[in-house]
């Protein structure tokens, strides 16, 4: 009698699924050059080192000047300013912009010493005097701050994220010339059977040869999945040769695949080396095509043994392997090409043109997927992973309305929506926690324009600091406080809010809608009601309160390269930096979710996050659970 083994006892999928997601097929990461990092995983949070750009530059053509000398200038009466020079694109300036002066200046031109401005070419004049200019600029105009598009310290790409051309685009703007990536399974491929013939070998149909199909479709497959292939010579039906292809595979990969032999026949040996030299856990699924599947390990590889048959091979692979390759190698499972939501926010555009609208999806509380306009100019490399794809709008559409279903073209099939979208206030404990979730996006706008998207209805999270106008209809799911003041260098003579009004300082503010922001303001009212003076006659005598920068480390560095004396910022940034602090106040952090996003898996999870923090503020001075 032949000695038979049947499948008596066969495996559920659900239990299939299990015994494959139990194997240990991750490999460890690796660091990769940047021109061969297409498509890998980030295996670690990437922060930006520099800013980009990394110098005040003009956004266009014109005239680099003094704002305050253009104040009043108007097409009825110009302000006259005298020539000091040219500043061209890729050269440092050899001028200096003293009062009543102006320099002609490039598009992406360094902005020169004393300007603060550019006036745009179309509304000056040149004269036999100099320049008139017919309009009035205010400090900032039509310039790029250093780190405008990114700032130094900000995060720039977290863990889980897979490179494409976008993200190799925001690396290469930052100077990244190799990167921590995920590695990819090395999966070894055994087609087992006398029968098999490799393509390009001499065929015998009367013998019952086939061609080996298995082989490279698997190879295919597990490219497909993210593993790297290898191909192992064929195996017959002989248990020696069998076992010791096997043996092999199993010392060079991570995870083996056989096809073929997993059958109850006499013939087929697969499974008693499995049983003698390693770890049989499975052996049989009840599912059609594919019952004759085995999984286990042999020493320290994982082992799945697929059926012979392409068709049943293939949809095994699929259901069940390619996803926990996936895993392994930390990548999405595939998407459509095209994805149809419902704009978030109403968007407007008159210009008359077709327009490829960049958008960033994502997911409300019962599961319809948002679309939200990302477009920071076509110079800010940030738009290429802030956005999922683009909307194609036709010439002539005025705007699109809130509610409207749209179309969004992918730019690639396996981006996928973040699983958790954040908007508002840039912080350092915050990238540490977006950290731990999977595929998070945060947009870092400040913490005005967080709350006002938030309102409209488009991210899940807004991240808030200091007093705020007016509360939002949400939910306080938790936070915590930080230290914040002014950064300055540790020989500084500083030591006070006064100072910055009283001496000559020079300082590096926040932007208009940010938390620090706010507070300082205040801060200055307060300081103002004890003068018995309005603010603005503080703020006037700040040198540098309206010049603005736009992330937490930004004036902290201008300090530290001796471009100020004197920057907001947070004892946090001071202590990494090496830089003296003089402390003006504590302020709280408050994470505020939509009201119909608090059952969201991926906001749950953040909330779970919060309520722990003890841990997660290692290391950061002056922060603290609240």
């Amino acid at each position: 009698m032949s000695d038979r083994r049947e499948f008596r006892d066969l495996a559920s999928p659900e239990e299939a699924r299990e015994a494959v997601d139990g194997l240990d097929i991750a490999p460890e990461p690796e660091t990769v050059p940047l021109d061969a990092a297409r498509d890998r995983v980030l295996a670690e949070r990437i922060d930006a080192a520099i800013d980009v750009p990394g110098f005040d530059r003009a956004s266009m053509d014109g005239y680099a000047v003094r704002a305050r000398d253009t104040f009043g200038a108007d097409e009825a009466d110009p302000k006259t300013l005298s020539v000091a020079g040219v500043v061209h694109a890729g050269e440092e300036p050899d001028v200096t912009v003293e009062p009543g002066t102006a320099a002609e200046i490039s598009t992406g031109a360094v902005l020169p010493p004393g300007a603060d401005a550019v006036v745009m070419v179309e509304r000056t004049t040149e004269t036999d005097d100099g320049v008139d200019v017919r309009t009035a600029v205010a400090p900032g105009d039509h310039v790029m701050l250093a780190g405008a598009d990114i700032a130094a310290g900000a995060r720039a790409l977290g863990p889980g994220t897979r490179l494409t051309a976008r993200e190799i685009g925001l690396l290469s703007a930052l100077g990244v010339d190799e990167v921590p990536v995920r590695g990819r399974p090395r999966v070894g491929i055994l087609s087992t059977g006398d029968e098999l013939v490799r393509p390009g070998d001499a065929l015998d149909s009367a013998a019952g040869q086939i061609y080996d199909v298995n082989s490279y479709a698997l190879a295919t497959a597990v490219e497909e999945a993210g593993g790297d292939p290898v191909l192992y010579p064929h195996a017959g039906d002989d248990f020696d040769e069998m076992e010791r292809l096997l043996r092999e595979a199993a010392d060079e990969c991570d995870l083996v695949l056989s096809s073929g032999s997993t059958s109850a026949s006499a013939v087929d040996v697969i499974y008693r080396v499995i049983e003698e030299r390693g770890d049989l856990r499975l052996h049989g699924v009840a599912i059609k095509p594919g019952k004759p599947m085995l999984v286990g390990t042999i020493g320290d590889s994982a082992y799945v043994g697929l059926p012979g048959y392409p068709v049943s091979a293939l949809t095994i692979f699929r259901t069940f392997v390619a996803p926990a390759l996936r895993d392994a190698a930390g990548l999405p499972a595939p998407e459509t090409a095209v994805v149809t939501g419902r704009m978030a926010v109403e968007e407007r555009y008159g210009e008359g043109r077709r327009r490829l609208l960049p958008a960033g999806l994502v997911e409300d509380g019962a599961g319809t997927t948002l679309v939200y306009p990302v477009d920071k100019g076509s110079g800010a490399t940030t738009s290429l992973v802030d956005a999922d794809g683009f909307v194609d709008v036709p010439a002539g559409t005025d705007y699109l309305a809130d509610g409207e279903a749209v179309e969004v073209t992918l730019f690639s099939p396996a981006v996928r929506p973040p699983t958790l979208l954040g908007m508002g206030e840039d912080d350092p404990l915050l990238s540490r926690l977006l950290d731990e979730i999977d595929r998070p996006r945060y947009l870092p706008v400040g913490t005005a324009e967080g709350l006002r998207r938030l309102g409209d209805g488009v991210p899940d999270l807004a991240v808030v600091a200091g007093p705020v106008d007016a509360e939002p209809d949400a939910t306080d799911i938790g936070g915590w406080t930080r230290e914040w003041g002014l950064v300055v260098t540790e020989a500084s003579d500083v030591t006070s809010l006064s100072d910055l009004v009283d001496d000559s300082v020079r300082f590096v503010n926040r932007d208009g809608g940010s938390g620090l922001r706010r507070s300082l303001d205040d801060s200055l009212d307060a300081l103002a009601d004890e003068r018995g003076v309005g603010r603005a006659a503080l703020t006037e005598a700040i040198e540098g309160y309206e010049l603005t920068a736009k992330a937490h480390e930004s004036p902290a560095r201008k300090v530290r390269n001796g471009d100020a004396d004197a920057g907001l910022g947070l004892r946090a940034t001071a202590t990494k930096l090496g830089l003296g602090f003089v402390p003006l106040g504590t302020q709280s952090v408050r994470v505020l979710a939509a009201p119909d996003r608090r059952e969201k898996p991926s906001v749950a999870d953040f909330e779970s996050i919060l309520d722990d923090l003890e841990a997660r503020t290692d290391g950061l001075d002056g922060f603290d659970p609240r």
